[in-house]
């Protein structure tokens, strides 16, 4: 995902507390600095600030990053001459999204046997509902009105 010019992510979205691969191809590459830091921290107040040394490809400086807590993620670049790519001053700033526990199975607790089939049934029973209204909806009119005709076969024509 490009965020912005010239910085990729490896996924879609940003959520706390994963980790995620960041490609930056901004001016420090360009202007072809051997080294390249992402200074980067969390929230309004730039919280657990942290400094991590990029890989230099042929793609780009590279970094894998564990996100942290907070409303934004914010970083800026350095490289080995102490010139910085800070977005004109104002950092690149993106917002984290927040882990959607209700959806995560905790490893510790294991889910039982019974609940699973519980879920099954009760989501095979609700296919069969929506088929039942579904052909009610469909065929109920038709029926009533007497615009209901069976489909014969080829031979009875």
């Amino acid at each position: 995902m490009e965020l912005t010019k010239n910085i990729f992510f490896n996924t879609d979205k940003l959520i706390e507390n994963s980790t995620v691969k960041i490609s930056y191809t901004g001016k420090l590459f360009q202007e072809a600095s051997e080294e390249v830091c992402i200074h980067y921290g969390f929230g309004l107040n730039w919280e657990h600030v942290n400094d991590i040394k990029m890989e230099k490809t042929d793609l780009g400086f590279q970094a894998e990053i564990k996100l942290g807590e907070g409303d934004t993620f914010n970083f800026c670049f350095k490289d080995e001459n102490d010139c910085w790519d800070n977005n004109n001053g104002e950092n690149y700033i993106f917002p984290l999204e927040k882990v959607q526990n209700e959806l995560l199975a905790l490893e510790d607790e294991p889910v039982a046997l019974s609940s699973i089939r519980k879920l099954r049934r009760s989501y095979l029973w609700s296919k069969k509902v929506r088929l039942a209204i579904y052909k009610i909806i469909t065929y109920l009119p038709k029926i009533i009105s007497g615009n209901y005709k069976r489909k014969l076969g080829n031979s009875q024509n």
